[in-house]
């Protein structure tokens, strides 16, 4: 996927949506995986190279990694549902996400015993990515897939942070947290498209390949802090020596390496080049924004509109960028649509009557459990919907912004980007 617009903003053809769009296509061309990849390329190793890896761009990171790679490669790698791609000799395994399931749990088990028997003098290459944690459900001894279905569910609808489910995550499981790295005897190279505010690395996918320092008193600290629901005998998992991740600092990964080699900031850049190009200055407000969707676009639209009446604190026409995770409390199970939709859902609230457009998306192509990555909405959007007889504050009360974009056609639809460097807003105020 490359920009391909060019008009700039005097030009009398010039059409925000398009222009936006351009922008979305230069972030997720920065991440494609090939250009970071050949520059991390590891030394071949005396022994055998075998790949593992997870996450929604995988598949893609896979095929790169086939075409750069100077020798034999042999390997596992799982994706999401439709999100695999042709490769030669590294096999791809498809699962669910964001719900996990049996073809998770196989994939697993797959990966770990893909490097359980190598030694020293071989090389393992870990290509990971957003999607990885979902993908990988490795329940303790004695729980079920079930089990790790229901903590997921109750993560995916608390609104906590993604650094507070991955805490939680890495404290059930078999795989996170380090524990595939401990696997093995071989030397790990991990290459990580990063979807995390900050980009610590061993975050993403809740680090199956690398460890932190993060302890179950902190995952507890989670549980709490967002009020999660848990089972008691998750809790009480979770609570006890026995979820005990491996150290960073424990010798059998001083020879391990980790490397970013995609991530929201360099998309960001990107981004801001194609605008400028096109005569419209960018300002970058964070790479790593968390918090509530809804409340993330209301700070968002304020902005909006201090520039739209006050001309400041960036003077029109400009496009505002921001990527990062937010997160959404579900109000409603029946509601369709995810936080990147439920942003520009919110925004539009915001910003009605005003002379600005808004694209929220995820760059991985999909918004939650629909098929659109996310969705456009303006300044007439509100006055739109209720001409389709839609209340836009009553779908926002049930998370249902899907709906109402659906009905006046504003999805953002791209299909799978095969990279996720999480979610990607531009907000043009003209």
């Amino acid at each position: 996927m490359t920009s391909s617009y060019h008009l700039r903003a005097s030009h009398p053809d010039f059409e925000p949506r398009h222009f936006l769009k351009s922008l979305f296509e230069a972030a997720v061309a920065a991440a494609d995986p090939i250009a970071g990849i050949r520059h991390h390329l590891p030394a071949k190793p005396k022994g055998r190279t075998v790949v593992v890896g997870a996450g929604k761009g995988a598949a893609q990171m896979a095929r790169a990694l086939e075409a750069l790679w100077d020798g034999p490669l042999s390997g596992v790698v799982v994706t999401r549902y439709g999100y695999g791609c042709l490769t030669r000799t590294i096999e791809v395994i498809e699962a669910s996400h964001p719900v996990p399931d049996a073809a998770g749990i196989v994939a697993a088990r797959r990966l770990t015993a893909a490097i359980s028997e190598l030694g020293p003098d071989d090389l393992v290459i870990a290509l990971v990515c957003g999607g990885g944690s979902a993908l990988l459900p490795a329940p303790p001894p004695g729980f079920s897939l079930q089990d790790e279905i229901a903590l997921n569910e109750i993560l995916l609808s608390s609104g906590a942070p993604i650094s507070a489910m991955n805490a939680v995550r890495k404290h059930f499981s078999t795989i996170k947290g380090g524990r595939l790295a401990a696997a093995t005897k071989a030397k790990v190279v991990s290459l990580i498209v990063s979807d995390i505010p900050g980009d610590n690395p061993a975050f993403v996918a809740s680090g199956p390949t690398l460890a932190d320092d993060g302890t179950r008193s902190d995952a507890l600290d989670a549980v709490r802090q967002y009020g999660l629901r848990l089972p008691n005998r998750v809790l009480g998992h979770i609570a006890s020596p026995l979820s005990d991740a491996p150290s960073p600092r424990d010798p059998q990964f001083a020879r391990n390496s980790a490397h970013i080699i995609a991530s929201a900031a360099l998309s960001l850049e990107a981004a801001s080049e194609v605008a400028r190009n096109c005569g419209i200055e960018a300002a970058i407000l964070s790479d790593c924004i968390e918090g509530e969707s809804r409340d993330v676009a209301a700070v968002h639209a304020a902005i909006v509109r201090e520039i739209s009446v006050r001309n400041r604190p960036f003077c029109k026409p400009v496009v505002l960028l921001s990527g990062g995770e937010t997160t959404v409390t579900l109000r409603s199970r029946d509601g369709k649509g995810g936080r990147n939709s439920e942003f520009a859902l919110a925004a539009a609230l915001s910003i009605d009557g005003l002379q600005a457009v808004v694209l929220a998306a995820d760059t991985d192509g999909i918004d939650g459990s629909e098929k659109n990555a996310g969705a456009f909405a303006d300044g007439s959007t509100v006055r739109r919907l209720r001409s389709a007889e839609i209340n836009p504050r009553a779908l926002l009360n049930v998370n249902d912004s899907y709906t109402g974009f659906a009905k006046i056609g504003d999805l953002f639809e791209t299909g799978p980007t095969g990279t996720n460097v999480n979610d990607f807003r531009a907000i043009l105020v003209f």
